[in-house]
């Protein structure tokens, strides 16, 4: 016979007034923004066919997946030195949950191989950028830790395809593309080291010639160790060693693939040394590799080892981009949970002013890096087709977007933590991991000064392609007939005003200092210039036009200047908060008026 007691010493000991949190709810059903971006941004036919797989992911991750990320937290890899025998076999061992979640990841979705053929989800070819960054989306607001394998699996799967001997590839790719696990080879990414993390010319591991087998591969041994292992028991991992007697910085440096057993099945000549204690990513192992001679094969050109890993660098630091975009969008929803269901000094928190503001301080950086995903994949998608305006455009928005969105998701969590409460800061909560995971995007694939860096210096100083983006973003807000011309007006004058200020700082070495402000000005000026068009575009098929108030947003607080102890009025911003706020859409000539 049930306890029919239980519910009423729950009411009496008061759980009834704890805010819901997210866990249980679809999350492709209730993300309104990503269903409208994949409406403007994918072709209706690739659409059609791809929501049924959206829609299934997105309620496993929040349900089965959001359940089994937090036990894999709770449980994380236990490092196995030596077998009973004595033998240093090092492998790691997994909590079930983890391989749970892998088997979603790899075998159901393919999310390693959906980009480089066709067959997965039923596909007739290699999947769109935006399908697989899609899916990404979706799982990652379940499960971070794990997106780190599969996307240096996905990654060095381009990497072999793009570079690797036609004998490397017979080797490999079957098994780097395969979903069936009795065949599977999944892939990791080994660069930093004591001397060198991202000073990657640093790098002191060596390698030395073998010769060519009778399979034409090339192999070669490799000596040292590698600091910070992510995915530390990969059935290969790419990484970069030194030939002896090469010169010294990146122009030195070979790519090798290091597989975890040779093909005989013995154990490659390198051990794993320890598995890292981690402030977050705890579901994966991320470990210390030591080197003794162990066997590689060579990857491509010698000389170009440097270029071809940051190919691939750069496609991880894309996938960063996403990942950050979706832990954005699950803090999005766990704040707004939390301060529609708690109540405090009799109302709930959502209607308090501070509050709100809050809440759009957690909104409006979600919804920026989600228009940064849709206009990156997209332009991915082009320049994979050979467009090289395209791939110049991508070559600017990816450091420009790994750099701001992965710096944006730490203060979004932080924000969603303290909106929660004091319970936000206990382990049983999401928000906690949430906190511990968002600090990694700004450290993987290079830290924020390496990123703005790498936009001032490089993609702007070299190649001009502040002024790519510039024409590509005016390409689509200045046709809109549903954009005032006034608006067009200040969006154009913004997008000058930047990039005037970033080709002086790319022009003066005494400017270094200027490069994360230069970085994070495109960043918004593109945003803003999107989420106008975007929300233009959807206002005038009838749907809702939020990102019009979205992007007079970026412009007022994030590229305008501001007197902190200033009184103005900001009753548009009112206005267009209480908006924002409300679960409905935004009619067009509402947000319109809205624009100033």
């Amino acid at each position: 016979m049930p306890d029919v007691t239980a519910p009423l010493a729950n009411e009496r000991f008061g759980a009834h007034h704890i805010a819901p949190d997210a866990h249980g709810l679809d999350f492709y059903a209730i993300d309104r923004q990503f269903q409208d971006l994949m409406s403007l941004y994918l072709e209706p036919g690739l659409r059609e066919a791809m929501t049924p797989h959206f829609a299934r992911l997105g309620a496993l991750a929040g349900t089965r997946l959001d359940e089994l990320a937090m036990i894999a937290d709770r449980h994380p890899p236990v490092l196995q030195a030596r077998d009973r025998f004595g033998r240093d076999e090092d492998w790691i061992d997994y909590h079930p949950a983890y391989r749970e979640m892998e088997k979603v990841a790899f075998e159901e979705y393919g999310l390693h191989a959906m980009s480089h053929r066709a067959g997965v989800l039923g596909m007739s070819e290699p999947a769109h950028p935006l399908v697989k960054y899609a899916f990404t989306y979706l799982f990652v607001q379940a499960e971070f830790g794990l997106m780190c394998p599969v996307s240096m699996s996905d990654t060095s799967n381009f990497t072999i395809k793009t570079h690797a001997s036609p004998e490397l590839k017979r080797l490999l790719l079957d098994r780097l593309l395969s979903q069936d696990p009795a065949r599977m080879m999944k892939a990791a990414q080994l660069m930093t080291e004591k001397a060198g993390g991202s000073d990657v010319g640093a790098i002191e591991t060596e390698a030395e010639r073998i010769g060519v087998g009778a399979d034409g591969i090339e192999r070669w041994r490799i000596f040292g160790q590698k600091w910070f292992c992510s995915h530390a028991d990969a059935d290969i991992a790419l990484m970069l060693a030194r030939p002896r007697g090469a010169a010294p910085g990146t122009r030195g440096l070979g790519m090798f693939a290091l597989p975890r057993r040779l093909e005989d099945g013995s154990r490659n000549a390198y051990r794993i040394v320890r598995l890292k204690d981690k402030l977050g990513t705890r579901s994966m192992a991320s470990g210390e590799i030591a080197l003794d001679g162990a066997t590689a094969w060579l990857v491509g050109d010698l000389a170009k080892g440097f270029k071809q890993m940051m190919s691939q660098v750069n496609l991880s630091r894309l996938s960063h981009g996403v990942r950050a975009a979706a832990m954005m969008r699950r803090c999005l929803n766990e704040a707004l949970l939390a301060a529609r269901g708690r109540r405090a000094f009799g109302r709930a928190l959502f209607d308090y002013p501070l509050l709100r503001r809050q809440l759009m301080k957690i909104m409006l950086p979600t919804e920026q890096a989600l228009s940064m995903f849709a206009f990156s994949a997209d332009t991915m998608s082009r320049a994979d087709k050979g467009d090289r305006a395209a791939a110049n455009l991508l070559r600017i928005l990816t450091p420009v977007y790994k750099f701001r969105a992965c710096r944006d998701n730490i203060p979004v969590a932080s924000h969603t933590l303290e909106v929660r409460g004091g319970i936000g800061y206990i382990e049983e909560w999401v928000t906690a991991r949430l906190v511990r995971d968002a600090q990694i995007g700004t450290l993987w694939e290079g830290t924020s000064s390496i990123n703005a860096l790498d936009v001032v210096q490089r993609a702007v100083g070299r190649s001009e392609g502040h002024k790519t983006l510039a024409a590509a973003l005016r390409d689509r807000y200045e046709p809109s007939g549903a954009l005032p011309g006034q608006y067009k007006g200040l969006l154009t004058g913004t997008l000058d005003r930047v990039e005037r200020f970033v080709e002086a700082v790319a022009a003066d070495p005494r400017q270094e200092k200027r490069c994360r402000q230069a970085a994070g000005a495109l960043y918004h000026a593109t945003t803003a210039a999107l989420m106008a068009w975007e929300g233009a575009t959807l206002g005038a098929q009838g749907g809702d036009a939020r990102r019009l108030l979205l992007s007079r947003l970026v412009l007022e607080h994030r590229l305008a200047p501001h007197d902190p102890l200033a009184l103005g009025d900001s009753s548009w911003e009112e206005e267009a908060m209480d908006l924002l706020l409300q679960d409905k859409p935004v009619p067009l000539a509402k947000a319109v008026s809205l624009l100033g």
